[in-house]
């Protein structure tokens, strides 16, 4: 090979490769997703912080393989052992640390998300009588009115596109574990 066509194929090379190395672009929308915490330790009823059960350790790990292909860049739980343990191995897949948020007030997580971290994909944990609650603050209508105390297989996808357009996807991972109706569905608000 000469030296000129040598030189040639490092440069194509170079340009097919360049676009891997962390430079590049920015997907033109925010992902976010959204699911209540795994199943608790109900063992002791006295305990208002309760750790997973082993059924919720297991749950967490689901979520972990659910998004193990998305690269989440931020991730959020309330203060509760339940809401932490349920995001624990996703965050540590993603090598980021967990943001907790007060679990009354459901608009900073939207705020939050908005305007810092735009065009990233981000996953929020919350309670049974939060998460729909976190899903009106992106401006997005829930499939239901609430959730019941037994729905722990679901995740809501929100997508927000360069134009501030939503859409809610529905979708279950883990173990069947729900009362809740709720048909895996696609709506655009």
């Amino acid at each position: 090979m000469n030296r000129i066509t040598k030189s040639l194929t490092w440069l194509c090379l170079f340009l097919l490769v360049a676009p891997l190395n962390g430079s590049a672009k920015l997907p033109d929308e925010t992902i976010i997703y959204i699911v209540r915490h795994a199943e608790k330790d109900t063992s002791n009823t006295k305990n208002n912080d309760p750790d997973l059960s082993n059924l919720g350790k297991e749950r967490a790990e689901s979520l972990n393989d659910f998004l193990r292909k998305e690269k989440i860049s931020a991730v959020f739980a309330t203060n509760f052992k339940r809401t932490i343990q349920t995001v624990a191995p996703v965050a540590q897949h993603n090598e980021v640390s967990i943001n907790t948020y007060d679990a009354k007030d459901h608009s900073v997580i939207a705020r939050t998300v908005t305007s810092e971290l735009t065009n990233q994909k981000v996953l929020v944990a919350g309670h049974s009588n939060t998460i729909l609650e976190i899903v009106k603050a992106f401006g997005v209508n829930p499939p239901v009115d609430r959730l019941n105390d037994d729905d722990y297989d679901l995740i809501f996808q929100i997508r927000i596109d360069k134009n501030g357009s939503t859409s809610l996807t529905t979708k279950r991972f883990g173990k069947k574990h729900h009362s809740t109706l709720i048909a895996d569905k696609e709506s655009v608000h």
